[in-house]
């Protein structure tokens, strides 16, 4: 027979929440795996739910002021430097050296600095293992050099990683021989929590967290497991709020303040719903698979290719800003500080001048998808609401509409997450969002279900390698 070692009451409260291992003689003795009942009454559990207390804390703190730092230095680099270089304003050019630099810092991060630096936003947002505490530092720079020098992706997969290897650190720091299932609970306790200070809503982080964690939670022990999570993300936000307010830097609110009032859908715009969705999951058919492909080509080599790719997302930028009168913001960084001033000021934008946002923005979001270290979402986000925008100059489409119906569309495309999608675009419309939420439905539906069909289906391997 073989004898098992002894647990710590913490060890005990994630392995047990595992499924059981197939019956061999060894097992067929072995003590039956615990219900969620006796799982959630076990004094174990409560020593986890302490834990993720304890770690969304700190993580929160982390997360907090990474932001903030972020923040500055896209002010001072794009609003400040040029003015105190003599230049007045932002010159047309200005976006290029610090793209450059940011490709250069990037891929010599990746080179030199242990780890993938984070995710990799060409494949999605996703919870791929447990981030190494030691991959901390190379993330944390190639995450600031993305987000503060100008590429096009967002805080909020570096924010998973980050607070997955700090939850990580934190149990390893308490018991050095924690099993795996405690370092996987108590990482993704450090994700809710930095996600929550991001979208300041913990129920929005746990929905994300949830279908991001995909497969590798389910079943009875759904509950269980998602409570230690969503508990952190629930500290995540109050220590948020408090340094908020002792800080007074300011909040990072998700909803758009001034919408024009919005009262019911109609016959004509679940029309719309339906084309919206369509046409977002055309878009992403070519957005996902061309940044797939680059990114394969800039891993090959990635110190060269990595700079050229900075370079097309500052073309982009130069390009919209010399073609129109509005600045090259609009097509740099993550597009979450843009779009309420985008939708605010919708009636200032012609609609060429919309579609050529809608073009350059999802060049740069493309090139930086390939290359760079962020999230997917904001930009996703801010593609769809111009787009949204530009159709209701149409017939039938009021703008608070389209701009609800093509964030919802192209985050559910672009992430392939629809319960995100509807939640996130709901939000962000603010006290409309309840009257916009069976539009925001239908055109996420469409929009899944026809991305799905538009995906090409991976080719199997004629062959398997054979187990080790």
């Amino acid at each position: 027979m073989r004898r098992t070692p002894p647990r710590s009451p913490t060890s005990a409260a994630v392995n047990e929440s595992a499924a059981p291992p197939a019956s061999t003689p060894d097992s067929q003795s072995a003590a039956p795996a615990q219900t969620p009942l006796e799982l959630l009454r076990s004094r174990s559990y409560v020593a986890l739910l302490v834990l993720a207390a304890i770690v969304g804390a700190p993580v929160a703190i982390v997360a907090y002021f990474f932001l903030k730092l972020v923040a500055e230095l896209q002010k001072y680099l794009y609003q400040t430097l040029p003015g105190e270089l003599g230049f007045g304003h932002e010159p047309l050019w200005w976006p290029l050296p610090l793209l450059i630099l940011a490709g250069l810092t990037v891929a010599l991060t990746l080179r030199y600095l242990p780890g993938t630096g984070g995710h990799k936003p060409a494949e999605g947002l996703k919870m791929a293992g447990r981030p190494r505490p030691i991959e901390l530092p190379g993330a944390a720079i190639a995450a600031l050099a993305t987000l503060s020098l100008g590429a096009v992706l967002g805080p909020e997969a570096p924010l998973i990683f980050l607070g997955g290897g700090l939850g990580v650190l934190a149990m390893q720091l308490l018991k050095r021989d924690a099993p795996e299932q405690a370092l996987a609970v108590t990482g993704a306790a450090g994700s809710f929590a930095a996600v929550s200070t991001l979208v300041g809503n913990p129920i929005v982080a746990a929905f994300l967290m949830l279908e991001v964690a995909g497969g590798t939670m389910g079943g009875a022990m759904l509950g269980p497991l998602l409570m230690p999570g969503l508990l952190a993300a629930g500290i995540g936000t109050l220590i948020f709020v408090g340094l908020d307010s002792w800080t007074g830097f300011g909040t990072f609110s998700l909803a758009i303040p001034h919408l024009p009032a919005f009262t019911s859908p109609t016959g004509s715009e679940f029309a719309w719903a339906i084309g919206i969705g369509v046409a977002a999951a055309a878009v992403g058919a070519v957005i996902k698979p061309v940044a797939r492909r680059l990114q394969g080509l800039v891993e090959r080599r990635a110190i060269l290719l990595t700079v050229v790719m900075g370079i097309v997302v500052a073309l982009a930028a130069m390009i919209f800003a010399a073609l129109t009168v509005h600045g090259s913001s609009f097509v740099l960084f993550s597009g979450q500080d843009q779009l309420p001033t985008l939708v605010e000021n919708a009636g200032t934008f012609s609609v060429g001048a919309l579609v050529l946002l809608v073009l350059c923005k999802g060049v740069a979001y493309t090139a930086s998808l390939s290359s760079f270290r962020g999230g997917p979402i904001f930009p996703s986000m801010f593609i769809g609401a111009a787009g949204g925008i530009a159709l209701s100059h149409l017939p039938g489409l009021p703008m608070v509409a389209g701009v609800a119906m093509g964030i919802g569309a192209m985050t559910a495309v672009m992430l392939g997450l629809p319960l995100t999608a509807v939640l996130l675009a709901s939000v962000f419309m603010a006290a409309d969002g309840l009257a916009l939420v069976p539009l925001i439905i239908v055109a996420v539906c469409v929009a899944y279900v026809v991305s799905a069909r538009l995906t090409p289906v991976p080719v199997a391997s004629s062959g398997s390698e054979p187990d080790g």
